[in-house]
């Protein structure tokens, strides 16, 4: 009989950073994924070949080069160099797999111009974002955001993190709308307007990490792999095998087999594996989950860099609901030949955002016209899917769908609310080591 602790399910991004922290907590690890590759759902597909036929379009034109030049992430993020996730990369020494470019600009969207966007002094100053005593105001805003210390009330300077509301802390700082919108959506990275009803504990927290972020490296706070987002699971997958775990690809799961509500195995090609806990994305368990949303995502394939954006050869760019009326933002993340994703002088951008009409592609027309001539484009629509409990009854651990947004930040507060309900513990840093490992159970 073949005994785990854990049955990881998909071998996207979260459940391979799961498995890969589970391990290193000492549990016994097996991975399985349905599909021949990994990734799942947010996959990097190569050779280019592979991604029009996918799509089941005719091409691609010989002039993209070779094939194998390409790995184009279907749902690609950006790491903020602050961030949770470079911090988790860094404590299990998965960086030892990657390596990582600076993404070379950010940029925000208004009134039909891309505006850098500025998160230093030098930056501010620069900016034709805002008018010159606005940008004295943004640089007091930014100078109390990174002096703010959620434990020494002394930082606070009379604003409530979880009283004071976003809207108040920033009419604190007299900012003008304008200033107040690429504030809330380029550097706090709302989606949508509600932060500014809610606490500002959660705003100060993202402009202090933006702005740490930011002064790690000049360009921009983020960063992406080479060769993108595909060498993450590998790199978990290298890790977990280091410490006995288990991986079984193109492998199709037959039952999730359950006793007195909890669960107790998984079948596959007619072989149980037992399990005390299971962790598997939405499309494992479709009866578990439930729909909150759509999200579109078109990539393009282009042959020069977005306009206005100083020739970059990467780059973020956030259009603000407002500046279209809408609910939530548009994101638009943009790669090429300079993180080896695609053919030299190639580049892919991609456009995500959630559907909010009965014609998704029209939403995002704005975000295309910024990118034309487009060379091809690859568009989805996906539901967003959710679980409907926590787990903690039945011991099976649903991660969320993957959401618009161009950067992991949300994606981070998921694998960290799955780690606390899978071990009833908050994730530290330096508490697994990974040269001795522990049963977190049993501490």
């Amino acid at each position: 009989m073949q005994e785990y602790d854990i049955i990881v399910l998909g071998t996207g991004p979260k459940e391979c950073i799961l498995s890969g922290l589970m391990s290193l907590d000492g549990k016994k690890v097996l991975h399985i994924d349905t599909n021949p590759f990994y990734g799942g759902e947010s996959a990097s597909i190569t050779p280019i070949e592979e991604l029009y036929k996918r799509f089941k379009i005719p091409g691609p034109a010989k002039s993209m080069c070779r094939g194998k030049e390409w790995n184009v992430d279907l749902i690609p993020k950006f790491f903020l160099a602050g961030g949770d996730l470079v911090n988790i990369l860094v404590h299990t020494e998965v960086t030892r797999y990657l390596d990582f470019k600076v993404v070379q600009g950010s940029y925000v969207y208004k009134s039909g111009k891309l505006h850098k966007v500025p998160a230093t002094e030098e930056d501010a100053q620069a900016s034709d974002l805002m008018g010159m005593f606005d940008k004295r105001r943004f640089r007091k805003l930014l100078l109390f955001a990174l002096n703010f210390d959620i434990r020494n009330p002394r930082t606070y300077h009379d604003i409530d993190p979880k009283q004071t509301s976003t809207r108040d802390l920033f009419s604190r700082f007299d900012l003008g709308l304008d200033v107040m919108e690429f504030t809330g959506h380029a550097i706090a990275l709302h989606n949508n307007t509600n932060y500014l009803d809610e606490p500002c504990g959660e705003t100060i927290r993202m402009l202090r990490l933006y702005c740490q972020s930011q002064s790690r490296h000049i360009s921009s706070p983020y960063l992406y792999p080479v060769y993108g987002l595909g060498d993450i699971a590998l790199g978990f997958a290298r890790l977990n095998a280091e410490y006995g775990g288990t991986f079984l690809l193109n492998r199709p799961i037959d039952e999730i087999v359950m006793e007195n509500g909890k669960v107790k195995a998984v079948k596959s090609q007619d072989k149980l594996f037992y399990c005390k806990q299971l962790i598997c994305d939405p499309s494992y368990v479709p009866g578990r989950v439930r729909k909150v949303g759509r999200v579109i995502r078109v990539v393009c394939l282009l042959n020069h860099p977005v306009k206005h954006t100083h020739e970059a050869g990467s780059c973020q760019i956030i259009i603000p609901q407002t500046q279209l009326d809408r609910k939530s933002d548009i994101f638009i993340s943009v790669v090429s030949f300079t993180h080896n994703v695609a053919s030299a002088g190639m580049y892919i951008a991609t456009i995500s955002t959630n559907v909010e009409t009965n014609n998704p592609e029209k939403e995002v027309q704005p975000a295309i016209e910024l990118l034309e001539p487009i060379i091809q484009k690859f568009v989805t629509v996906s539901h967003l899917l959710v679980p409907n409990e926590d787990g903690r009854r039945s011991q099976i651990f649903v991660s969320r769908s993957y959401d618009a947004t161009n950067h992991f930040e949300c994606e981070s507060q998921d694998i960290r609310d799955l780690y606390r309900r899978l071990t009833g513990a908050e994730f530290r840093f330096g508490a697994a080591s990974r040269h001795q490992s522990h049963n977190s159970d049993e501490d």
